[in-house]
């Protein structure tokens, strides 16, 4: 869920507070002094007053397009879905949704203008907010038109689909985000969680082999794949014992290569101990079972013992 003050948000603020141009009508110069004064307050998180100020700015000069959206997020911002039904409650968010509405139309930034849409997608597909998707999708829809490349928008648009059972076109618009950004390691997380959501094993594997692939010295790449096959063979009791040997086995393999391109990566070793110790129990001679355990137990210790280095260290820069 997005956050309805970001540090982009502020980011944006700043500089637009010196890029409203004035000229010699009095009412154009009130208007520049209370844009000004809103982006000092909304950086000050004093949304109430910074609301305040951003419409009395809009109000003398409708062109100030920026201020929309910082109107309708300083409104965000007051709502409180704990007190839906109070009037000047819903008020703030018609306030926030109109405003987001106008920005994402009118603002001459097209960074104002993506933000807006992000905001109110954000709003419509939030059941505490406006709680109604298919809002969502025609907008969704507008902004991969107008960047292509951005991966996020693809991701918001098979969620939406998702949560409405349309799991096709879920799935269509991932595919659709790897086509654009095929190098990008993200895409295939967000494939694998979907396959994963939807009990299809081997596709979500082959999405976190093909992020391991453009990320080949992440071992963070590795152990992930290592924790799928770990969940697999613990949690899956439809599988055969040859099965959960194959993917105990596939688990061990991928956790060494995280702990090859990182030895004192300690979830790694917690994870190798729990693969091992399933694959003591799938062992039937009783002293490769026990090695397994010793081996296991002293992954354990280390990964405790590194645990513990790690809270002890100071901060860094300290």
């Amino acid at each position: 869920m997005m956050r309805r003050f970001s540090v982009r948000s502020a980011a944006l603020v700043a500089v637009l507070g010196v890029a409203v141009s004035g000229c010699g009508q009095i009412r154009m110069l009130q208007a520049k002094m209370a844009f000004r004064d809103a982006n000092s307050r909304y950086q000050a998180q004093d949304f109430r007053v910074a609301k305040e100020k951003y419409e009395e700015a809009v109000e003398l000069d409708p062109n100030l397009t920026a201020a929309y959206f910082f109107l309708g997020n300083s409104a965000d911002n007051l709502f409180r879905p704990a007190r839906r039904g109070e009037p000047e409650n819903d008020q703030l968010l018609t306030v926030a949704i109109e405003n987001y509405e106008r920005a994402a139309e009118q603002a001459e930034d097209p960074a104002i203008r993506r933000l807006a849409m992000e905001y109110l997608v954000a709003a419509y597909n939030n059941p505490d907010k406006v709680n109604d998707p298919s809002l969502a999708e025609p907008l969704l829809l507008r902004m991969i038109e107008m960047e292509p490349q951005n991966a996020s928008s693809y991701f918001a648009l098979a969620k939406v689909y998702e949560d409405y059972g349309i799991y096709d076109q879920a799935e269509q618009a991932l595919l659709k985000a790897r086509a654009q950004v095929p190098n990008s390691p993200e895409v295939y997380m967000q494939l694998a969680g979907y396959y994963n959501r939807q009990g299809e094993f081997d596709k979500t594997i082959e999405a976190l082999q093909a992020r391991a692939e453009r990320e080949p010295q992440n071992p963070e790449a590795y152990y992930t794949i290592a924790t799928y096959y770990w969940d697999k063979a613990y949690r899956d009791f439809r599988l055969a014992d040859a099965e959960k040997r194959q993917f105990v086995q596939s688990g061990v393999d991928m956790v060494d290569k995280a702990l090859s391109l990182k030895d004192d990566y300690s979830e790694a070793m917690v994870y190798k101990n729990l693969l091992l110790r399933l694959q003591a129990n799938l062992e039937t001679d009783r002293g490769r079972q026990q090695a397994l355990l010793r081996q296991a137990d002293q992954l354990r210790d280390r990964a405790e013992q590194l645990r513990q280095q790690q809270q002890a260290a100071p901060p860094s820069g300290d």
